[in-house]
């Protein structure tokens, strides 16, 4: 096995390139050492690499040393064979180095990742006693920074139940829009170029990341905002068709008068299979009822007796035409 593909200490390698920089400034260097230096720094990528890093920042510190110098009389003295002030700057400078990587390892946000499959559902309950419900092909990543309740939706569909704190208050961040609670349950659903917010119980506040061009507005129960690239609008949704689209915590999928395009397309969300609607005018026929979200072959049979459309199963996917 090569020396990149052992498994190696960054602290032992960075010690190791200081103690060499030590010899070579410090000590005794000849021809010998400097071969002995280069076998090293050809045994590693990772050796290469904490040298060059601590050999620059040395470099700099000397720099620093000498502007910072008051003048002297030019006094000719033995070097001695260890300079130990200068052995005293370069552990300064690679224990800043040190530092400064630990820093910035804690400088970079902190966060618990969730999330579901294909077809999944997944129920997150936080200390604060908040509820996040995560609907199929779903990604969501939660704050760890304490007091900060934060959340990012990066993909899918979530419900939030969030216990109010006016101190501390929940928000979301969804495509660059972010939902802050003001006690409340809401629905977010994160497409390609479109984001839905849907206000089940309460209040929020949608803040659109186009803050220049559009101002924050505070929703209240049945409000719905529709966020694009390039607009946001806001309508209203009934008690019973926002149960509706809540139908997947309980597995199903719930149609009123939706079109067939539209059918298949919620049902590709959730199954490998996929259902293709062959043409137009089959894609606007309509349909009604409640139907499994995982059972496509279900759907497609009922498609077929009750709209006499022809249905076609295959492994990989399902193709009504008429």
């Amino acid at each position: 096995m090569s020396a990149d593909h052992k498994r190696i200490d960054p602290d032992d390698i960075n010690a190791q390139a200081a103690q060499w920089i030590e010899r070579r400034d410090f000590g005794t260097w000849n021809s010998g050492e400097q071969a002995r230096l280069d076998r090293w720094l050809t045994e590693s990528a990772a050796h290469r690499v904490a040298f060059l890093r601590l050999n620059s920042s040395w470099k700099r510190t000397e720099r620093l040393i000498a502007l910072r110098a008051p003048s002297k009389p030019s006094v000719v003295e033995p070097k001695p064979k260890r300079n130990i002030v200068g052995i005293a700057v370069l552990t300064f400078a690679f224990v800043a180095m040190v530092a400064g990587g630990v820093a910035l390892r804690l400088s970079v946000p902190q966060y618990k990742t969730y999330a579901t499959a294909l077809g999944g559902h997944r129920i997150i309950a936080l200390n604060d006693g908040s509820r996040i419900e995560l609907n199929t092909d779903t990604r969501i990543r939660i704050s760890d920074a304490g007091a900060q309740r934060q959340v990012w939706l990066d993909q899918g569909e979530a419900y939030f139940q969030i216990k109010h704190n006016a101190t501390h208050p929940f928000t979301v961040m969804a495509s660059g829009n972010r939902i802050v609670d003001l006690g409340t349950s809401f629905l977010v659903r994160k497409e390609q170029s479109r984001l839905e917010v849907a206000l089940i119980e309460g209040r929020a506040r949608f803040e659109p990341s186009n803050s220049a061009s559009q101002h924050p507005t505070v929703l209240a129960s049945g409000d719905v905002v529709v966020a694009t690239p390039d607009s946001v609008s806001l309508t209203r949704k009934s008690q019973r068709n926002l149960a509706g689209d809540l139908g997947w915590r309980r597995g199903v999928l719930v149609f009123d008068y939706t079109t067939l395009a539209d059918a298949a397309a919620e049902f590709n969300r959730y199954n490998r299979q996929k259902i293709i609607v062959a043409d137009a005018d089959v894609a606007r026929h309509t349909v009604v009822g409640t139907f499994p979200a995982t059972n496509v072959e279900l759907f497609g049979h009922v498609v077929q007796v009750i709209l006499g459309l022809r249905v076609e199963q295959h492994k990989d996917e399902i193709i009504i035409s008429r």
